[in-house]
């Protein structure tokens, strides 16, 4: 066990005899105590991973993050923000786990994409991001143990479920594990400013997304549609004339400045990401369950099958229905509950609809995303 350092002794609040150096020195000493802290809380992590190896348990699990986060923000008094504290522990958890196991993280490229945004949110820097070519091939990543796990988009508040995603669930084993939203924001970056700015470059979503705006502040201009938002991002940095439509990520990978933030039309538009593995996290009382099932082409069996989750008041949060490509007129349709299959009144719902369908298949239990 490592020596305590000496403890501190705290300003007190609007003396007016307290210097700046006195502040800073005060902080170098906080600094020394955090490093102490931080540096026994990963030989704890190591310990951990140890015994994880031993028991052959998941390294990532969500269940426990959600309840590190949840413990803090009650706790936290301020002046630090519930979101900036959970950027700083995002990654304290991240480097904590690299040194447990580094995870492999594959998601939908390129680099700098909502995808990869999403996948650093949820898990930190501290892990190897891979990018693949398309949805299905995340899957195949983590289905092959190239990747420990996928990012995956699901829906948008916008344009609606992702199907690619959810047809993958017919043909894997995989489980969704965690959830996270990820707000759809663009900024206007440039070495320029904007008054001299002479094309943009922009994908063709994020151009859709972001019109009423170029419209209002850049009529006129021509507009260059790329591949992505990565792409537009290293044009700019190439074009000294020129901005691009881009993510925070892509902006900051590729060191070009903002010079307009949140310039879409919708402020409200984000993106639901699962996260795709082997996991099932145990409940932490705020859960969803996602599922799918079939039903006989019957009229009212639709009806009688959902009326399981009503019998039991279970709140469904999604529906959505897919056809099987196997039989015209035959439809999987894939749901999202409040809950944990191991809460009885999901457990219960689950048995009921199972009694009224050809077949059930949970997709995953999981924390629900704040």
């Amino acid at each position: 066990m490592k020596p305590k350092s000496a403890p501190t002794t705290y300003l007190r609040r609007g003396d007016a005899s307290v210097t700046l150096h006195d502040l800073r020195k005060e902080i170098d000493q906080i600094d020394e105590q955090i490093l102490h802290l931080l540096n026994r809380r990963a030989e704890l992590a190591q310990q951990i991973g140890r015994m994880k190896v031993r028991s052959r348990t998941q390294f990532f699990t969500p269940e426990r993050e959600q309840q590190i986060y949840r413990r803090l923000t009650q706790l936290n008094k301020g002046p630090l923000s519930n979101q900036q504290l959970r950027a700083i522990f995002r990654e304290i958890i991240s480097a904590a786990r690299a040194l447990e196991k580094p995870l492999v993280i594959a998601y939908w490229g390129p680099p700098g994409t909502f995808s990869h945004q999403a996948g650093v949110t949820k898990f930190g820097t501290s892990c190897e991001f891979v990018p693949v070519d398309s949805i299905q091939d995340v899957f195949h990543e983590v289905e092959r143990s190239s990747a420990d796990y996928g990012v995956v988009p699901v829906e948008n508040s916008t344009a609606g479920v992702i199907p690619e995603t959810l047809d993958q669930f017919m043909h894997t084993n995989l489980k969704i594990c965690s959830e996270l939203y990820v707000p759809i924001t663009y900024y206007l970056v440039s070495l320029t400013s904007l008054e001299n700015v002479k094309r943009v470059y922009t994908g063709a979503q994020p151009r859709e997304q972001c019109k009423q705006w170029l419209r209002q502040h850049l009529p006129g201009i021509e507009v260059v549609e790329v591949s992505t938002t990565a792409r537009a991002a290293e044009m700019a940095k190439q074009d000294p004339e020129s901005a691009a439509v881009t993510n925070a990520l892509a902006a900051q990978m590729y060191d070009v400045p903002t010079i307009c933030e949140h310039i879409e039309d919708n402020p409200h538009n984000r993106t639901r990401f699962l996260v795709i593995g082997y996991n099932e996290p145990d409940p932490t009382g705020k859960d969803k369950t996602s599922l799918m099932f079939s039903v006989h082409n019957r009229p009212g069996a639709l009806f009688r099958a959902m009326a399981a989750f009503e019998m039991y008041n279970v709140n469904m949060t999604m529906i959505e229905s897919r056809p099987t490509k196997l039989v015209p007129g035959e439809y999987i349709f894939y749901v999202d509950v409040q809950g944990h299959i191991k809460d009885a009144p999901v457990a219960k719902a689950l048995a009921a609809l199972r009694e009224r369908s050809l077949f059930v298949t949970v997709l995953g239990s999981y924390p629900e995303a704040e």
